[in-house]
């Protein structure tokens, strides 16, 4: 593994962040303690290092976001992690959600459209000692030779729920979601409850970009 430039002060930052999403309502320690170990400064250009644990999304490349901390945290905890489950990520992104998926020891499949983030997300994280599967394909298919999934999270706003994902779930299974248009989206719980029966649960709103179909290259 890599040397990994985590300084006293990176961690230092990070326990405050954990402190601060605790305060928000983050009760799985098994989340907190993810939060609290990732450097999430890694996953951001280093000339924004000191905006890397505040609470708040940040620009990356090809026009997307780092999601905000409390975000990933709150969709992780809705998610109700086992370790060795089978995880569906839709929307690598910065590779920042599969490392914390991953620290929790989920077995993690992370689909991303943007050639730019997939070759960013799939140098990085092996460094780190997080080994998800990646793949470049269309998060609205999802990965169905590979399915079904125990969860699926998928980290863009969607403005519908993919029949194919609620698919790839497997009975029992959690897949969380935000939906809605362009400007907010309601973080959907989806749990499959048998082969034709779902149960639907919303959690709020919040802001992400948009889920994009087809690839970008």
């Amino acid at each position: 593994m890599a040397r990994i430039d985590d300084s006293f002060m990176h961690q230092g930052m990070r326990r405050k962040l954990v402190e601060e999403i605790r305060q928000k309502g983050i009760t799985d320690e098994k989340v907190l303690e993810a939060i609290g170990s990732i450097p999430r400064h890694l996953f951001m250009d280093t000339t924004f290092v000191q905006f890397a644990y505040i609470d708040k999304a940040f620009p990356i490349a090809a026009g997307q976001t780092i999601s905000q901390p409390f975000t990933v945290a709150f969709q992780t905890q809705a998610l109700q992690i086992k370790k060795f489950e089978r995880v569906l990520e839709v929307g690598t992104g910065s590779g920042y959600q599969a490392a914390v998926l991953c620290r929790m020891g989920a077995s993690v499949f992370t689909i991303e459209r943007q050639k730019a983030l997939y070759d960013f997300a799939s140098n990085l994280l092996p460094g780190l000692g997080y080994r998800p599967h990646f793949f470049y394909g269309d998060g609205y298919q999802g990965l169905p030779t590979y399915g079904p999934f125990d969860k699926i999270i998928v980290t863009a706003g969607a403005s519908f729920v993919p029949e194919p994902l609620k698919q790839q779930l497997k009975i029992g299974g959690i897949l969380v979601i935000p939906v809605g248009n362009n400007t907010l989206q309601i973080m959907k719980i989806i749990t499959r409850i048998s082969d034709l029966e779902y149960a639907e649960e919303d959690k709020g709103g919040f802001v992400f970009v948009p889920l994009l179909t087809g690839l970008s290259d």
